[in-house]
């Protein structure tokens, strides 16, 4: 960055940088007098930061990552300026219209040599799915938005800026997982494979998105899109890890719902609930679709179900064909 004379950086500013990503180096070389502050906006798991100043650097260095690691990771859009990004030992300039990954995990520099406009898009890094070696080949690589996903992914990004205040939270939650798809694609293009999640990945993830799925089976809104993002990662990411295991995000949910609806359906007990009744606790609304969902499994309607299982008092429930048993597995 051209010497010049440090100027005060704005609480404010520094706040939302440190706060977006990790604790970062702001110098400002303009006065920061009425500078308006960051625009900043929450998408669920996403955060966007709306940034336009005078010639600026922000910077992380190895004492800041020694003292406050980083779990975040950052796309960012330059809209206005040339800037130049530095890191993992590749220089790229960032002309309007490109993109480019920001890993704080490592030392990075980003110089605006001039006035500029910039979007940065923080997210967690386990969206990208982790890998530290796939991010390393990502930094430092401007990203034009002439061709590919990148064509795709940077308009949305523009425009994503513009209305994020206005959706609800619920929508809010949807468009994270969206532009985490997008961007995870952008990854894979730029890797020139499909994401794999390697093994040691998968083996600590899936125990914990079971453990999760069984603990919330209750609700009603528990979907594929809530289970990924309460695991920061993308749905598409999700159902890589579940490809090994026989069975989908969604077909596991329906199923160990049905599985603890019949486990009730076969207790004994003097007052027993109704079986729309313990279709609701288990987050089925609708009782036709209990009703299939249960057939399907079990090969029987819940209410056979309980009918053979008060004609085998004594036994842990009724007992199942074949063609169900095979169908309870699955």
């Amino acid at each position: 960055m051209a010497a010049g004379r440090e100027h005060e950086v704005p609480r404010p500013w520094q706040d939302a940088f440190d706060g977006l990503l990790a604790p970062v180096r702001l110098v400002m070389r303009t006065s920061s007098v009425d500078l308006p502050p960051p625009s900043i906006t929450h998408l669920g798991y996403l955060s966007l930061l709306l940034a336009e100043a005078g010639p600026s650097q922000m910077s992380r260095t190895p004492r800041h990552i020694a003292r406050s690691p980083a779990e975040r990771v950052a796309v960012a859009l330059q809209q206005s300026g040339t800037a130049f990004l530095t890191q993992d030992g590749r220089s790229t300039a960032l002309e309007p219209g490109e993109t480019v990954f920001i890993d704080p995990r490592r030392p990075f520099a980003l110089d605006q040599r001039e006035s500029f406009r910039m979007l940065l898009v923080s997210l967690p890094r386990q969206t990208l799915g982790d890998p530290a070696d796939h991010l390393f080949q990502l930094t430092g690589r401007a990203v034009t938005g002439r061709s590919g996903v990148a064509a795709l992914l940077i308009p949305f990004l523009e425009r994503l800026s513009h209305l994020a205040d206005q959706v609800t939270p619920a929508t809010g939650d949807l468009l994270a997982g969206n532009t985490v798809e997008f961007i995870a694609l952008l990854a894979d293009e730029l890797l020139g494979r499909d994401q794999e999640p390697p093994g040691d990945t998968r083996a600590r993830l899936v125990p914990r998105v079971r453990d999760y799925i069984d603990r919330h089976l209750g609700d009603a809104d528990l979907t594929p899109e809530r289970v990924a993002a309460a695991h920061y990662i993308s749905v598409r990411y999700l159902h890589r890890l579940f490809e090994g295991e026989g069975t989908t995000v969604g077909r596991l949910i329906l199923r160990r719902r049905v599985e603890e609806c019949a486990r009730e359906l076969s207790r004994r007990g003097r007052v027993s609930p109704t079986v729309s009744t313990v279709a609701r606790r288990w987050g089925f609304q609708s009782p036709a679709h209990f009703s299939r969902a249960f057939k399907g499994v079990f090969g029987v309607p819940p209410r056979q179900w309980r009918l053979a299982g008060d004609l085998a008092e004594g036994t842990s429930g009724p007992e199942l064909s074949k063609g169900a048993q095979r169908n309870a597995v699955n």
